[in-house]
């Protein structure tokens, strides 16, 4: 880490408490405090790893698409007590590490190669009718009762369900993936272990379930359009994915895509039912059919309250300089992009939400090569499940005062633990289950 004195520290003002749990019921007042007086600053994080933050929009877009800047740990220069602690737990023991949030180009280039068809702009409208089933069928389990939490009974199976059928896990498995990604929400601010017990049994069943898809494929080589198919299909057709990588891929894709899209629901819920005049502008906007409110409505609940609070990790492969900040080869940099969506030298009133707010290129997927992959399947289930929230049960409201609701802890990502609310009952919908219920012990 470099020694270089943090040039920082005599401004005036006392420097916020980063990282509490009062921090993370409201982080902006903080991140607006540094984006005036430390917009490039080494912190020591409730981990022990020390970090640069970054939170000025135009540095953060900088940063983000940086080549200097690595998503490889190798390149870190990491001490004995951060040993480990850079990435999600478990991945290194598990032999998970080579996917696409920890590797550079060229192999980042031939991995993203390989699953960006899975979320072309057609393949994602093709899956758009089994996203609404699934929200439907969801918001029937609980129609009937008045209330719910919104968290536990809908934002988190929605992404899970999804993605499963995206993977190709079959439906009988799918229970056993809500479990472990639970464990991993559960505990994405706390203990280490529950995380990395859960890394090493999706590790497991990822292997067994490539294993058995690939015997199938053998056997009958009928094409599967199941995207661990298509993985099995470019290995064996010379692309040179090995076991572990094609397991990685699925690893990381069902990590970081069911997360996101849990908080991209509950944060974007949460704020619609704080500001009753943009809520009802949406209720308005669709029961005359139009959805243009929806869409734009969705890229500024990512930008105004998303649902990944800082990019994942990077690592400086050589000296540069950040913001007129030097930083030294092999310090971590983090980006903090709730910082930078917030940033007024960028978005006029950037503390004000308003859904058909045009010039928003907010950076709540990334930017660069590492752009979120699964942006466009997340922005259709986000679309899906608030509309057919607003819709179904018009008159949803919180059933606990919002200073009662809790943040999970945690670095990347940003969500609550539970959402509750109220609505008047209604019937459900005539239709079949489609998928498993939900454990009632679940998150």
């Amino acid at each position: 880490m470099s020694s270089q004195i943090d040039p920082f520290v005599s401004r005036p003002g006392p420097v916020p408490e980063l990282f509490s749990w009062e921090f993370a019921s409201d982080p902006y007042p903080a991140y607006a405090w540094l984006r005036e007086h430390a917009p490039v600053r080494r912190t020591r994080l409730p981990s022990g790893v020390e970090a640069w933050l970054v939170t000025r929009y135009a540095d953060a877009k900088q940063a983000l698409a940086d080549q200097r800047l690595s998503k490889n740990p190798a390149h870190h220069d990491e001490p004995a007590h951060a040993k480990g602690k850079t990435g999600i737990p478990g991945e290194r023991k598990a032999e998970l590490m080579t996917h696409l949030l920890n590797i550079d180009p060229p192999d980042h280039t031939r991995l993203r190669r390989l699953v960006s068809k899975a979320f072309t702009p057609r393949r994602v409208a093709e899956f758009a009718p089994r996203v609404q089933e699934l929200t439907d069928d969801l918001i029937d389990r609980f129609a009937r009762q008045g209330s719910a939490d919104l968290i536990h009974d809908f934002a988190f199976p929605l992404p899970i369900y999804a993605i499963c059928d995206l993977l190709g896990v079959p439906r009988e498995d799918q229970d056993d993936f809500r479990d472990w990604a639970g464990m991993m929400i559960r505990h994405g601010g706390g203990p280490r272990g529950g995380v990395a017990r859960s890394v090493k049994k999706m590790r497991g069943y990822l292997a067994e379930l490539i294993h058995r898809k690939r015997e199938a494929l053998t056997a009958e080589p009928v094409p599967g359009e199941d995207l661990i198919s298509g993985l099995i299909r470019a290995s064996d057709h010379g692309e040179h994915l090995t076991e572990n990588e094609a397991a990685a891929m699925a690893f990381i894709l069902l990590f970081a895509g069911f997360e996101t899209t849990v908080n991209l629901i509950g944060n974007g819920t949460y704020a619609l039912l704080t500001h009753p005049g943009q809520r009802h502008r949406l209720q308005k906007s669709l029961a005359a059919g139009d959805r243009a409110l929806l869409e734009t409505g969705v890229e500024e609940l990512l930008r105004y309250d998303g649902p990944v609070e800082l990019a994942t990790w990077r690592f400086a492969t050589r000296p540069l300089s950040i913001g007129g900040q030097d930083i030294a080869a092999g310090d971590p940099v983090l980006v903090v992009l709730a910082a930078a969506d917030r940033d007024p030298e960028r978005f006029t009133e950037p503390d004000t939400l308003d859904l058909s707010r045009r010039d928003n290129q907010h950076l709540g997927y990334g930017h660069g090569i590492h752009y979120c992959l699964g942006a466009p399947l997340a922005r259709l289930e986000g679309q899906s499940a608030l509309a057919t929230l607003l819709t179904r049960l018009p008159d949803l409201r919180l059933a606990v005062e919002p200073e009662e609701l809790r943040w999970r802890g945690g670095l990347i990502m940003r969500g609550l633990r539970t959402l509750p609310v109220e609505f008047t009952p209604v019937e459900p919908a005539a239709r079949e289950h489609l998928a498993p219920a939900p454990k009632p012990d679940g998150v």
